[in-house]
């Protein structure tokens, strides 16, 4: 199962990506570690790479994309992969989608997480996160893991607030990407889209990203398995 996996920042795909990775015992690869891994590993297209980073330059698709290729030929990706957090855009959509036509791999699914902006952007703002255990679940924004005041649900820890989190501009351009539907991340999911149209493949699944994380997943695997 090869699947391309969309959704903004806050939608909650990272947590969805890991249920689908155990669910079917597949990797699932993030663009940022394929490339600390080819920097740390001193790759030709690591040293590459570095000199864009280094500079503060984005890292050409040209590097990126034979980066990605390497790591979907892995020897753990021989039964499928999850690749998340790639492509960005509709140019690099259309780019993979050669390059992996070239090399013979077919996407089977894309899965598109489909979550109002304005509620992706409440839920960055809304995390808290607990001193005692980080993987205690506080959002200030989501009823079922709302904190109890400004104290941690789970074990009542104090909790504190990324700065990150509290970004507003910077969560603002990251999503004016994802949400652009002539040339950024939701334009590349519809070139998939219009593929699946028109081949019938890859098999598309729209998932509704509103609901809580059990609903989600029993959703998605579900969809997967349909």
């Amino acid at each position: 199962m090869k699947i391309l996996f969309f959704g903004p920042n806050g939608s909650g795909k990272g947590t969805q990506g890991a249920i689908v990775k155990n669910e079917y015992d597949i990797p699932h690869i993030e663009t940022g570690v394929i490339f600390r891994e080819n920097i740390s590993g001193g790759t030709e297209l690591g040293k590459a790479a570095k000199g864009y980073i280094d500079r503060g330059e984005l890292v050409p698709d040209s590097i990126t994309i034979p980066m990605i290729l390497d790591r979907l030929k892995g020897d753990d990706c021989k039964n499928g992969w999850l690749l998340d957090g790639f492509p960005r855009n509709l140019t690099q959509a259309q780019e993979l989608d050669k390059a992996l036509e070239k090399e013979g791999i077919a996407v089977d699914i894309v899965i598109d997480m489909v979550l109002d902006r304005q509620i992706a952007k409440n839920r960055i703002m809304g995390r808290r996160l607990c001193v005692n255990d980080n993987n205690h679940p506080n959002n200030i924004y989501i009823d079922a893991i709302k904190p109890d005041g400004d104290k941690c649900r789970v074990c009542g820890g104090e909790l504190k607030i990324r700065s990150d989190d509290q970004d507003e501009e910077a969560i603002d351009q990251r999503h004016s990407i994802y949400y652009d539907t002539e040339t950024g991340t939701t334009a590349a999911v519809n070139f998939f889209k219009d593929i699946s149209a028109k081949k019938g493949m890859p098999k598309i699944v729209e998932l509704d990203g509103s609901p809580g994380v059990k609903q989600v997943s029993a959703e998605l695997l579900s969809k997967l398995s349909g």
